[in-house]
């Protein structure tokens, strides 16, 4: 019974087949298949078929980005022949006027800070470097007792810094590298105010964020070392309404400035960020003459907090509104 039935039950029946369409036809419409393979989509077909035009292209894609790189390189010796005035900012660097002047952060205040004090300072110390770096008169600069906490934080955070050019970067104290008679220290407790720079010296910046906690630390170092000690002219020139303390790249940037323009109020109102609300001191004493404050703590006095904001770690960013609490950096900040 059963195999008088098979060949019925094997013939294919002719259901749902278009008329005029042959078995060869019918099969030619459809993607040849493996036998045990699942059909494909049509989603599925459109991707080979992109696939296979991308292989196709690819020697066309690779001439055009050739093609590509030619052209700019065109451009940009263009562009270099043709830029003779030297607007931009390596040409400006190249052409600047070096200063002999020495400017030297100390960096041997490194077990006093804690590691967020390390790296306010650590940006201080790269702003100082990117300002030099593009300054018409730039520095002889120097960073020395470099090591500690400082260092591991510049390794970790900033490894390009071993490639920076134009400045010495010294495990050394200062005073084992240059001559005791030419040293200045810039220190906010000095009762010495400096009138002119003398391109012959080599002046030391406190590079201490210490929040108060070391008052005098600065011009004791200073005196301990026999080295001579002073405090810019901020007073003469200024009157502000915040602390009268100033960042470590704020008095590096100063000192940039008076080199360009040998005028310390141009130097300080170029400099100074405009938040500190400084005006001119006569300007100051003529409203209100009553109201006078103490020589402000400037030339040494240095508070992280008080950066401009063009600095890396402006308080605008981080903290502002703890100008009550800034940290000296240059030297030790006075209580007001």
């Amino acid at each position: 019974m059963s195999s008088e039935m098979l060949p019925v039950c094997l013939a294919t029946p002719n259901v749902g087949r278009e008329p005029g369409v042959s078995d060869g036809e019918e099969d030619g419409q459809k993607p040849s298949l493996d036998a045990g393979t699942e059909p494909i989509s049509k989603r599925q077909m459109k991707k080979l078929m992109k696939q296979k035009q991308w292989e196709e292209q690819r020697e066309l894609r690779k001439e055009k980005r050739k093609e590509k790189r030619k052209r700019k390189k065109l451009e940009r010796q263009c562009q270099l022949e043709s830029s003779s005035d030297g607007s931009d900012r390596k040409r400006i660097r190249r052409h600047g006027v070096h200063s002999s002047l020495r400017l030297i952060i100390d960096c041997s205040f490194d077990d006093l800070m804690v590691l967020k004090d390390i790296k306010k300072l650590h940006k201080q110390i790269q702003r100082c470097y990117a300002e030099n770096r593009r300054a018409s008169h730039p520095v002889q600069f120097y960073l020395t007792s470099h090591g500690g906490q400082l260092k591991k934080n510049m390794n970790e955070n900033d490894k390009g810094w071993v490639n920076w050019k134009d400045i010495h970067i010294q495990s050394e104290h200062y005073s084992e590298l240059i001559k005791k008679e030419d040293l200045v220290y810039l220190t906010s407790d000095s009762p010495n105010v400096l009138k002119d720079l003398d391109e012959s010296k080599a002046y030391v910046i406190g590079g201490l964020v210490d929040h108060n906690h070391h008052k005098g630390l600065t011009l004791k170092q200073a005196s301990s070392y026999g080295i001579e000690h002073a405090q810019l002219p901020l007073a003469d020139f200024v009157k502000m309404n915040s602390r009268k303390v100033l960042a470590v790249n704020h008095v590096f940037e100063i000192i940039l400035e008076f080199l360009e323009t040998r005028d310390w109020q141009e130097a300080f109102f170029t400099i100074l960020p405009q938040r500190k609300g400084a005006v001119p001191a006569h300007k100051a004493s003529e409203n209100s003459p009553q109201d006078q404050q103490p020589r402000p703590e400037a030339g040494g006095s240095s508070s992280e907090g008080e950066q401009s904001k063009n600095d890396p770690d402006s308080p605008q960013r981080e903290e502002q509104g703890q100008q009550s609490n800034q940290p000296g950096v240059l030297s030790e900040s006075r209580p007001q």
